[in-house]
Parts: structure tokens; sequence; C-alpha cells
């Protein structure tokens, strides 16, 4: 389990982390999502111990990161965005470092690398160079490293960084496997990636956490922001002028005509009211063709563009995050 309390990191003048609470539960994936420079990478430096934050306190399984250092970080696994292999080693001679620096028994170490390498499914090139070995193959001795000892606790950054289509999925069934034994966070800015994984999911945006919940909750949140998505035959320009100042629309995009004089029209309602019946006449008023007209599921990335948008409409340009 890790803790997080009212954790603030500045650099004078500049809030890179704002007073940031959550808690991450064992046996669950967390996906901690934000824009570049939102504060994610500077939140998981603190929560490793990697850097001090200017006030608050982290606990990773009942250890404060600060003053019990030693416990702390043998209950935590940590997998940068890019691990810090050495390319003169091997996997094996690598992982066999890592166990040693870490404190695992010597009569335990080669049982662990030998079960590391079998899960992360690089056994067949555990005697190769590291600096012989493609992109995905490093990530996976990075990912063997992060699960020596056997820590409660694994932080992911980026983890599917560089990686192409088939590595990403197999990376994925990976980090799943990790959800039997441990507390997982995982960091990335890609919300297929969240989706695919997570179990709950910590939006930053600025600095701050403006959401910490299940995805089924974030999307049932903002449900009454609902979208249509509608076919119009007619001039993008009277589209937009029927649409202009309707009641309950609170936006609409009109992209331009097919040559078959078609538009797609994409319409955000102010609340979860009815409309179709309001915007279907005003759009015949003005002479404009529905061909089709469906209801748009709210979706995560949706979320997550109003979530970050209104937190930096709020906020405005002079905190930025690090």
């Amino acid at each position: 389990m890790i803790e997080v309390k009212s954790v603030t990191k500045r650099y004078g003048d500049i809030v890179a982390v704002n007073n940031i609470s959550f808690t991450a539960e064992s046996g669950k994936i967390y996906g901690f999502l934000g824009p570049n420079g939102a504060g994610k990478t500077t939140t998981m430096s603190i929560i490793t111990g990697c850097l001090a934050a200017t006030s608050g306190t982290v606990t990773i399984e009942g250890h404060d990161i600060y003053e019990e250092p030693y416990e702390a970080k043998k209950a935590l696994g940590y997998m940068p965005e890019v691990p810090p292999l050495y390319p003169e080693m091997t996997p094996r001679e690598y992982l066999w470092f890592v166990g040693e620096a870490k404190g695992v028994k010597k009569d335990e170490l080669g049982k662990q690398i030998d079960s590391a390498l079998r899960r992360v499914r690089i056994a067949d090139v555990k005697d190769r160079l590291i600096r012989n070995l493609s992109k995905g193959y490093r990530q996976r001795v990075g990912f063997a490293q992060a699960i020596i000892g056997h820590p409660r606790t694994i932080i992911l950054d980026e983890p599917t960084a560089g990686l192409d289509p088939r590595q990403i999925i197999e990376m994925r069934e990976l980090i799943r496997d990790l959800r039997k034994d441990h507390t997982v966070v995982l960091s990335s800015h890609i919300l297929s990636e969240v989706s695919a994984v997570c179990d709950y999911i910590l939006i930053i945006s600025k600095g701050n956490l403006v959401a910490s919940d299940t995805t089924e909750n974030l999307l049932r949140r903002f449900h009454d922001r609902n979208a249509l998505n509608l076919t119009v035959k007619g001039a993008p320009e009277m589209i937009r002028s029927a649409l202009s100042g309707l009641d309950g629309v609170a936006n609409f995009a009109v992209k331009e005509q097919n040559e078959r004089g078609e538009s797609d029209v994409t319409i955000e309602l102010a609340d979860a009211t009815d409309r179709r019946d309001r915007i279907s006449r005003a759009l015949i008023n003005s002479d404009c063709l529905i061909l089709s007209m469906t209801g748009a599921e709210i979706s995560l990335e949706d979320v997550f563009l109003r979530l970050t948008n209104e937190r930096n409409r709020g906020r405005g340009s002079d905190a930025g995050g690090i």
C-alpha cells in the first residue's frame, strides 16, 4: 500500500506538485495520468524517494520514505521510463547486481532471477549483452529488476514508451499479472494504456490532483454532459447558424462538406435533458436534412480533456508543473 498525504513540491515560486493526497491499495493497478509537464514525474520521484518533497509524507507498506528509507525502498520496485541498465552486462548479471543491491539473500537470489527471467520472457537472452538487445527486451530487463526481491509495491513510469504494438500488448499482460500480488502505480500520458490495464485512475493537472476514482465512476460523473453525432446535408454555415445560441447546446463542431454535400456534426449538450427534438426542428427550419443522429458515449479521453482544460482555465499560466 502507498499513502501519499499533502505532498507539495516547490522550486522557488513554481509549484510543481500542490498538496496531493491519495492511497493506493494492494491488489489494484492505479493509472497516474496527466499531460506533459503536469507533475507526474515529480510525484513519482517523490514517492520512490528519489526526490525530497517540500512538505507532506509518503509511506510504502507502512514505512515513511524519508524516516525509514531502507525499509520503505525494500518494499518498493521501481521501473523508470528509461531503465538504468548497464549495457556491458548480460540480463542475468544485471539482475544479480540489482538483487545484491536490494539485499536479497544469495541462496534465494538465483531462484528469484530465474523466476523473473521466465516471468518477463527473456530467459532465452539472459546471457546476451544488454547493449545487443532490442528496445523491447531492454524494457523487459528493466521490468525484471523492479520485481526482484518480491516488493509489495511496484511503480512503473511510462513502461511502454518506445515499444511497438506487439511489445505494448505483451507489456500490458506483464503488468496485469502483477495485480495478484502487488500494489501497482502506472504513470502514463497514453489514455488507451490506462484504460486497458488500470482499475483506478488518478489525474494530475498543473500539479493538482483533479480526479481520483474508478474509470466507471469518472465516466458516470460526466454522464450528464451528453453528446450527439449527426450527419447533416446542408451548407455548413446554415448548420452553424441553426445551432448557434440554441438552448441546451453547450458546444458543437461542424466538419466541411464531403462530395455528397454532407457534414459530420458533433454536439455537446449542457445537461442530460433530451434535446433531439429541438435540434431537429432548428436544422429543418434552416433547410438542413438530418441523415443520421446517434448518441455519443463519453470516453475517458473526453473526461481527461475536460478535467485538465478546466484546471488550466482556472489557474492561468503562472503556476507550472515539472
